[in-house]
C-alpha cells in the first residue's frame, strides 16, 4: 500500500463513519490501515487510550534490560555532523536517535502485556511500542496534539525546578511548540496553545522520570472526515521526532543516522466512527537480526551539550511498568 492509497482509504472510510485502525511507519512507506476486528490477522495487537483489541494478561515478571549503546566515539562523530549542520543554519532542532541492542528476560508480547503506556502496540514478531506520547487528537471538530520535549530523572534533587530552569529544554520545547503550531495550521484554524510547559511523571523499572509537554489546539472544518487521510499524511512525520526545518532537517537525519528508522517514530492510531485519537511511536523495541534493539533518541539545538544528549539516549531505555 502506497501513503496515497492510505490516505484516500482512511478518507473513505471516515466519509463513512467506519472505524479503523492505522500504522505509518517514519518514511512513511508501509502504511498499515484496516478494520478493527480485522487487526489481529494483520499482526496488529494494540491499546489505544484504554481501545484495545487483546485481553490484559497480568504479568507477575518485571522486565530486566541490560543495553549496549553505541560508543561515545559514534555518538560523538553523528553529533558533530549535526552541530555542523545547525551552526550552517540548515537546521535549528534535529531529534537524532540510535538503535541499542538490549538483553531482556522478556519477550516482545510479554513486554505488551507489561508495559503500562496510554497507547501500546504489538506488530507481528517485528516491534513492541508503549508510547507516552499523543500525536494527534480529534474530537468534536477540534484537533489536538501534545508535543513532549525535555527529560530528567526525577531522582535527582529539585529535578522539576531543574528541568524547567533548563534554557536549553526551554528552547528546546518552545522551537517543537512553534513548529507544531504551525503543523496543524495546515488542517485547521484559530490555532492556540491550551497548556504550556507542563510536567508528567512517568514510572519504570528503573525509577522515575520527568517530561515536559504543552497542549495545542485547532479548529477543524465539519467536513474534516472526508480528507482525514490527507491531514495526517500533511502532517508526517511528527515534527517532535523530525526537527525543524522538517523537510531539510529531515535530509540530514538520513545522513547522520545508521539507516532507515522503519515504524519507529512512525505514528499509530485509532478512529472510532466519529473521533480519532493516536501516538507517536517512541519508547520502541524491534526484532533485529541478532537480537532485540531499544531505539532512542534526543533533540540537538545550538545549545546541546554532548555528554547530556548521550546519557539522555541511554535514560530513554526503560520499560513503564506501574
Amino acid at each position: 500500500m502506497t501513503r496515497e492509497d492510505f490516505s484516500h482509504k482512511a478518507s473513505e472510510w471516515a466519509s463513512a463513519g467506519q472505524p479503523f485502525v492505522f500504522l505509518m511507519d517514519f518514511e512513511m512507506e508501509k502504511p498499515v490501515i484496516c478494520k478493527p476486528e480485522d487487526a489481529a490477522t494483520y499482526g496488529l495487537h494494540f491499546d489505544i487510550a484504554g481501545i484495545s483489541n487483546t485481553d490484559n494478561i497480568p504479568m507477575s515478571a518485571i522486565p530486566d534490560l541490560k543495553s549496549s549503546p553505541v560508543s561515545r566515539e559514534w555518538y560523538s562523530e553523528r553529533f558533530r555532523l549535526v552541530k555542523e549542520h545547525i551552526r550552517h543554519g540548515d537546521s535549528y532542532l534535529l531529534n537524532l536517535t540510535f538503535p541499542t541492542p538490549i538483553d531482556c528476560n522478556l519477550s516482545l508480547s510479554d513486554i505488551y502485556h507489561t508495559a503500562r503506556a496510554p497507547y501500546r502496540l504489538l506488530y507481528r514478531d517485528e516491534f513492541v511500542v508503549f508510547s507516552p506520547e499523543c500525536f494527534v487528537r480529534i474530537k468534536d471538530d477540534e484537533i489536538f496534539t501534545y508535543p513532549m520535549k525535555g527529560t530528567i530523572d526525577a531522582r535527582l534533587e529539585d529535578a522539576e525546578n531543574k528541568l524547567l530552569d533548563n534554557l536549553k529544554e526551554e528552547w528546546e520545547h518552545n522551537t517543537i511548540v512553534d513548529l507544531m503550531r504551525n503543523d496543524l495550521a495546515m488542517v485547521a484554524h484559530d490555532i492556540r496553545v491550551i497548556k504550556y510547559r507542563f510536567v508528567q511523571r512517568i514510572k519504570t523499572y528503573k525509577g522515575e522520570i520527568l517530561q515536559t509537554s504543552s497542549e495545542i489546539a485547532g479548529r477543524l472544518k465539519h467536513n474534516w472526515r472526508t480528507r482525514l487521510g490527507e491531514m495526517l499524511t500533511l502532517l508526517l512525520p511528527a515534527g517532535s521526532v523530525s526537527g525543524a526545518p522538517k523537510q531539510k532537517t529531515l535530509d540530514i537525519i538520513r545522513t547522520a543516522e545508521l539507516g532507515p528508522r522503519g515504524y519507529y517514530t512512525g505514528v499509530f492510531g485509532y478512529f472510532d466512527g466519529h473521533n480519532l485519537d493516536s501516538a507517536v511511536a517512541i519508547r520502541y523495541i524491534e526484532q533485529g537480526i541478532d537480537g532485540l534493539l531499544f531505539r532512542s533518541g534526543g533533540g540537538i539545538t545550538a545549545q546541546s551539550n554532548e555528554e547530556d544528549e548521550y546519557l539522555e539516549m541511554i535514560q530513554k531505555i526503560y520499560v513503564p511498568t506501574l
